[in-house]
């Protein structure tokens, strides 16, 4: 008799047990509504790239190439810029700054000029605060094609990579593959400086074609990823 109890109790405990991990599970993971009727392969989606944990990029129009940081834990991608003047243009925020990089093809020192509207502003949760920082959208080269991003402007002198590639850009690019780096040969269209050029001619000369929709908005609290820290 004593036996059958024993067991009876064991039983008892390790329904328990699974119900409690049941409805915890349930409490921390979203069940969609609707399951694929087939998983999603990377062989699905042609039109998304494999890049690896770094790669080498141009920041149209420069001919510099860079490297460039792929970093799922920020949201949106940041560059090193100092001389960061923010002013008026025909009633639009704008902002100029420098970025001062290594060349990553040749190993000489280069300072690449920017002067382009401000998309919205944006406050960046780090080991060290808060941190308030004009976004910019900047056309940006990767293997070969060509993507217009968002990036956050702040001084990352102290950082191995002067551009953090962050989740909004890597939606865009592709997969990471994050046991290697360079996979992505650097060949730019041959059009694509010119018509970068072209695009910041056209928003100096039209205020109304600069989007400063998000300028009202209230500045995004995002988290910085590994971009606070030592790379």
């Amino acid at each position: 008799m004593n036996a059958i109890k024993r067991c009876f109790l064991v039983l008892s405990a390790t329904a328990a047990l699974f119900a409690f991990a049941g409805s915890h599970a349930s409490e921390l993971q979203e069940v969609p509504d609707e399951l694929p009727e087939e998983p999603t392969l990377g062989n699905d989606v042609p039109s998304h790239l494999i890049v690896g944990w770094v790669e080498k990029a141009r920041l149209l129009p420069e001919q510099t190439a860079v490297k460039v940081k792929v970093d799922s834990g920020a949201l949106t991608s940041s560059m090193h810029a100092v001389n960061i003047d923010q002013f008026i243009r025909d009633g639009k925020r704008w902002v100029r700054y420098d970025v001062p990089v290594v060349d990553a093809d040749t190993g000489d020192k280069v300072t690449m000029n920017f002067e382009v509207p401000v998309y919205r502003r944006v406050v960046v949760r780090g080991a060290g605060g808060e941190d308030r920082r004009p976004v910019v959208k900047m056309s940006m080269c990767i293997g070969d094609r060509v993507y217009e991003e968002q990036f956050s402007l702040r001084d990352r002198g102290d950082m191995n990579y002067p551009v953090l590639l962050g989740r909004r850009t890597i939606a865009h690019i592709g997969l990471i593959d994050v046991a290697n780096t360079f996979l992505l040969p650097l060949n730019c269209p041959e059009d694509a400086d010119q018509q970068e050029r072209d695009r910041l001619a056209e928003l100096q000369a039209d205020a109304t074609l600069v989007d400063d929709s998000q300028m009202d908005e209230d500045a995004d609290a995002e988290d910085a990823g590994s971009q606070e820290y030592e790379e």
